[in-house]
């Protein structure tokens, strides 16, 4: 399954306690777009849904629904926070090809 590198569970955390309301946990996904056939999306949720599979990394929950899951099987997220800019990377090993935006991706 999906997992995370310590640097993106630091920033997640950060996240979900700077929300202006309770959050459950970050909802990841795989959607049907970009330039490459499919793209992630990360959203941060109130409550999971019945069919999510939770996946704990300490004090951040992960949903993950059920039609994204095959999608996500040994992805790993990443936090960089560089000199000339930060934010989330996916490393997805089953990835045939990906734009240069590392956003959108086919397998």
């Amino acid at each position: 399954m999906l997992t995370l590198t310590d640097s993106a569970i630091v920033a997640i955390d950060r996240f979900i306690k700077g929300a202006e309301s309770p959050i459950a946990g970050l909802r990841i996904s795989v959607q049907g777009g970009g330039c490459s056939g499919f793209q992630y999306g990360m959203s941060l949720e109130e409550q999971m849904a019945e069919a999510d599979t939770v996946i704990d990394f300490g004090p951040v929950k992960v949903f993950v629904d059920p039609q994204s899951a095959p999608m996500l099987e040994g992805v790993k997220l990443d936090f960089i926070d560089k000199i000339d800019g930060s934010g989330f990377k996916f490393e997805n090993p089953n990835a045939t090809k990906s734009c240069g935006c590392g956003n959108s991706f086919s397998v």
